[in-house]
């Protein structure tokens, strides 16, 4: 999945976080334990983050989330986080945290997988978790999200609000986690254009040969802008970025335009992580906290965390979601918002079955 070692560093954040830094490789982990103790042996859930940081708004934050909620229901949880700040402190970081004895050790990102394959496969008895991956080894818990489904609400939604005809998405790179997205919301407006008879578009990508638009770059502000501008100046007059940071160009971009287009986001609510909730339709959005707080609290209780199926999120099981309309809640007609609804029950039902080259493994 990543055989371009160049693009590895830049692909750190596929989706919908703005990096505000990373610590230091060789810091003290945080720790958050201030919950009273029992007196027993603590059950020790570590996090390494990938280069993206503990506070990139994105799946980094959203990991610790659900650490922090596995603690606050079970008070004998002890957690802590180390941040990576290269590529080469993964497998560093991960075997300080066996050294540490840590009853679960969580890897975030797929960019973790190879290093948490080597340490896993090193020490069998030791249980990690990883999100976003699937290294195929017993002892790593893999979660996993299949957003092309939520993507697919989003694409049709995005078709039933454009007045142009005309909608965007780009991405960082091409890479499964970005092009999943990319793939659901293709085929969304193409499932509105079957069902209404019209013939919506779609600037920036094309599932049939995955050729499309990027930043390559996960970061920079300016890109994004750069490609949404270029998708804008085409029609395009909702815009999904699926680039990190850099899509935060097109959100503000977006905003400042007074209504001339609006975006849909990815990953975390744009409105609780991004300053523009007035440009923002919806997000497309991947329920890290709920997957890693589910799987820490089995650990803790006990339970033997099978790698084989894994998790994965789905509309069906709330992995995958779409956020609420927030300020265009009055905006979307009623009865497109039934139909989209109607969508997420016909995927769950599997009426409706939505693909792509990126679906994660079981």
């Amino acid at each position: 999945m990543r055989s371009v070692r160049g693009m590895r560093i830049a692909s750190a954040i596929v989706a919908g976080g703005l990096v505000l830094g990373a610590a230091a490789c060789g810091e003290a982990p945080e720790d958050d334990n201030n919950a009273g103790g029992n007196g027993g042996k603590k059950f020790s859930a570590c996090m390494v983050t990938d280069v993206g940081g503990i506070d990139d708004k994105s799946f980094n934050t959203s990991a610790w989330k659900g650490l922090q909620e596995a603690k606050k229901e079970n008070d004998n949880i002890d957690i802590k986080n180390v941040q990576s700040k290269a590529e080469a402190d993964y497998e560093v970081n991960l075997t300080g945290f066996v050294n540490q004895k840590c009853d679960f050790i969580l890897a975030v990102g797929g960019l973790m997988s190879d290093a948490t394959k080597k340490i896993a496969t090193a020490n069998p008895n030791q249980q990690f978790g990883i999100v976003d991956a699937n290294p195929g080894v017993d002892n790593i818990y893999p979660m996993q999200f299949d957003t092309a489904q939520a993507a697919f609400q989003a694409g049709y939604l995005a078709a039933g609000m454009s007045k142009s005809g005309k909608v965007g998405t780009y991405g960082g790179l091409p890479i499964p986690p970005v092009t999943i997205f990319m793939d659901g919301f293709a085929d969304g407006v193409a499932q509105y254009n079957k069902a209404k008879g019209k013939n919506v578009q779609v600037i920036g990508w094309d599932k049939a040969t995955q050729k499309g638009s990027f930043t390559n770059d996960f970061v920079k502000q300016d890109e994004g802008k750069k490609v949404s501008d270029a998708l804008v100046a085409q029609g395009a007059d909702i815009i999904m970025p699926v680039a990190g940071g850099a899509g935060l160009g097109t959100t503000a971009a977006a905003q400042a335009s007074n209504g001339k287009y609006s975006v849909v986001w990815v990953d975390v609510d744009g409105c609780e992580s991004t300053p523009n909730c007035p440009a923002l339709v919806t997000t497309v959005v991947k329920n890290i906290p709920d997957a890693v707080k589910d799987a820490v609290l089995k650990a803790a209780n006990g339970e033997k965390l099978q790698a084989k199926p894994g998790f994965v999120g789905t509309l069906a099981n709330n992995g995958v979601s779409i956020a609420p309309y927030h300020d265009f809640d009055s905006k979307v007609p009623a009865d497109l918002k039934a139909e989209v609804d109607k969508i997420k029950a016909d995927i769950a039902a599997g009426t409706i079955t939505v693909t792509s080259k990126a679906q994660p493994t079981k």
